[in-house]
């Protein structure tokens, strides 16, 4: 049975738009099926000062893997794509990408790696108007 996996992904390092199509063409590969994208959507930093714009995307995929799994291929792409720091402690710092699980079928998770739904998302225009967007789409 296929899962409804809800990804954010921002990016405010390099060429930006190109960032994010090649980590939803992974998420595509290492996830499963990409079958909603949101626009993308440029914003300001949020929780950090810097000169760099962010663009930022939602996209659902389904897949077979369990969130824990999802967790460690979208923290591979983030790495395979030259992502060396993750923000720790509420510091935050500039990104080639970063993609966080927002959503996972209607779970609710909290372990010590991981919490369902992303504990921040409601706080994020940055997520929430792009989730809003593809949650509105019809299958």
């Amino acid at each position: 049975m296929a899962h409804a996996v809800y990804l954010g992904l921002g990016t405010n390092l390099g060429d930006k738009e190109h960032n994010l199509r090649i980590a939803i063409d992974r998420i595509g590969e290492k996830v499963g099926a990409v079958v909603r994208r949101s626009s993308f959507l440029v914003t300001e930093p949020w929780g950090f000062c810097s000169d760099n714009t962010f663009v930022n995307a939602v996209i659902m995929a389904e897949t077979q893997l369990s969130p824990i799994e999802v967790l460690h291929a979208t923290q591979q792409i983030e790495r395979d794509m030259g992502r060396t720091m993750k923000s720790v402690g509420g510091e935050y710092h500039d990104r080639v990408i970063d993609i966080d699980i927002l959503l996972y079928d209607d779970i609710i998770l909290e372990t010590e790696e991981l919490t369902i739904p992303h504990p921040l998302m409601y706080e994020r225009d940055f997520v929430m108007t792009p989730l809003r967007e593809i949650m509105a789409k019809k299958e």
